[in-house]
């Protein structure tokens, strides 16, 4: 019962969180950039952490490099994020692209099924996002994350609210 109401809890938070995003994309866009940019820091600055406990220089050095990449890209995204909203903006349009592309071409692999209809379909919504994207930039720069967010948000509200509904009718 306990882990139901939680869920739902949990659930309602989420979807409030989308719906407040939704109204304000903008504020939404900026919050995800911050947040990107803080855990970039974090993991940058523990990677530079784990040099201490590796046990061998190549490991020790790779940590160094990568680290020290990560935690110069969350500065850069903390310090400047209105530059840091444009990069992710376009990174995010690329990975839809790129993420288009090879859920069609994984379709092609796949027995006929209703997962190959369902793996082209999101592969041709991820293009055509990926796309609207990229030729209204940089004007969707200033929305795009927060609408995403704010989707992801109400989804994952919808799915914990569902679970949530569905665990406290099996506890009864």
């Amino acid at each position: 019962m306990k882990s139901s109401a939680l869920m739902l809890v949990i659930g309602a938070l989420s979807l409030v969180g989308g719906i407040t995003a939704l109204l304000n994309p903008l504020a939404a866009t900026l919050s995800a950039e911050l947040l990107a940019g803080y855990v970039f820091v974090a993991i940058g600055m523990l990677m530079l952490l784990s040099i201490f406990t590796d046990d061998s220089w190549r490991s020790r050095l790779l940590s160094l490099a990568l680290g020290a990449a990560i935690l110069a890209i969350g500065v850069s995204l903390v310090s400047n994020p209105l530059k840091g909203v444009l990069q992710l903006t376009v990174v995010v349009a690329v990975l839809m692209l790129v993420m288009g592309v090879l859920r069609v071409f994984l379709a092609f692999w796949v027995p006929a099924t209703r997962l190959k209809i369902m793996l082209i379909l999101s592969g041709f919504v991820s293009l055509v996002l990926g796309a609207m994207i990229l030729t209204s930039f940089p004007f969707s720069a200033a929305v795009a994350l927060g609408i995403l967010l704010a989707v992801e948000l109400i989804s994952s509200g919808i799915s914990l609210i569902s679970l949530g509904l569905a665990a406290r009718d099996r506890a009864t």
